[in-house]
């Protein structure tokens, strides 16, 4: 085995809008860790909040969605072994706390907030892992895609939220990378009556090379003016994953009576509720955070069985670190629409 470097190169967070390419430690690996070389590491949403919106803690490395080899264990590590292929949970749930025993570990009292507290991110050329939060990328299946399973069991924590059937008419709202993901796994599932609401014509494009009936402008849909009133063609279960209020309050006006709405983009503004049309109509309203008990090893399945559209899923050009957060820019503007892989160290 080559000797470790005792420094990493990583993406440092600042100030709302500032990130810094640094020459930081190599973390330590403690008991129960292992140390991964990250290979590839997705840009999420929340890391657009944390970096340009400055949710963030300054100092901090973000970034959530990877994938690595592992180059060190810890003691007490007997599971894995240096050279093993994987990707990481990065939250941990307690397993003890009243969500964590009906199965709901996405709600867990004991959680840890991605870029709050002490969590350091995978933007980064190496990184310390929990070995229990380990899963093995199965042979044949690239660390590229196999970094998609973060966001992946979180469209899918969004799927068993709405409680959705084959023969139901669903509307997702926003064709960014977790509104794409939706409708793949979604189109993967049968469904056949899926439209992509989406203001920007190459994102509508793209969510018709995945899989969508259709795909239409915000100014295509039409909210009734009493709210006891429906749109000729109403959505039994409508995916909101732009965040922004009005796509909310839109979306809410084209659900059918008993239908339910899935909030899944994190937007900063705070939609006005038509809580008339909700109670006329029987609407649920639910929030889908992070994952299923098991979304990541349903998420990993679906990966190495090909059964997504990963082409159009992830952008075609791998981004280094030193391009982060010019990409990140551009995701913020609507430029991309795919998942945008930052290639952390190469093969």
């Amino acid at each position: 085995m080559k000797t470790l470097p005792t420094t990493m190169r990583a993406a440092v967070y600042h100030k709302p809008g500032d990130i810094s390419i640094e020459e930081r430690p190599l973390p330590q690996v403690h008991a129960g860790d292992v140390l991964l070389r990250v290979r590839y590491c997705g840009v999420c949403g929340t890391d657009l909040h944390l970096v340009m919106d400055g949710w963030g803690r300054p100092e901090s490395i973000p970034g959530h969605e990877y994938s690595g080899i592992i180059v060190a264990v810890g003691d007490g590590v007997d599971d894995w072994h240096i050279g093993q292929a994987v990707v990481a949970q990065p939250t941990s749930s307690c397993g003890q706390c009243k969500y964590c025993l009906v199965g709901r570990p996405s709600l867990c009292l004991d959680n840890t907030d991605i870029g709050m507290d002490g969590y350091q991110g995978a933007f980064a050329e190496y990184k310390s892992v929990a070995a229990k939060d380990l899963l093995l990328v199965p042979e044949g299946l690239g660390l590229r895609e196999a970094a998609l399973c973060e966001p992946l069991a979180v469209a899918l924590h969004g799927i068993t939220r709405s409680e959705v059937t084959p023969d139901m008419r669903v509307l997702v709202s926003g064709a960014g990378p977790i509104g794409l993901l939706i409708l793949a796994v979604l189109q993967y599932q049968g469904l056949d009556d899926i439209v992509v609401c989406e203001p920007l014509e190459r994102r509508r494009k793209r969510a018709l090379q995945v899989g969508a009936s259709t795909a239409v402008s915000p100014r295509d849909l039409a909210i009734p003016e009493h709210p006891m009133r429906q749109v000729k063609h109403p959505y039994d279960v409508v995916y909101e994953c732009s965040g922004k209020a009005g796509a909310i309050e839109l979306a809410l006006g084209n659900l059918a009576r008993g239908g339910k709405i899935v909030l899944m983009g994190t937007g900063l503004d705070a939609p006005k509720l038509d809580a008339i049309r909700v109670i006329l109509s029987e609407i649920s309203v639910t929030g889908a955070y992070n994952y299923d008990e098991n979304g990541f090893e349903t998420a990993m399945q679906l990966l190495a069985k090909r059964a997504l559209p990963v082409e159009y899923l992830i952008e075609p050009n791998d981004v280094p670190l030193e391009g982060l957060l010019e990409h990140m820019q551009a995701l913020v503007a609507g430029e991309l629409a795919g998942k945008v892989m930052i290639e952390a160290t190469a093969v």
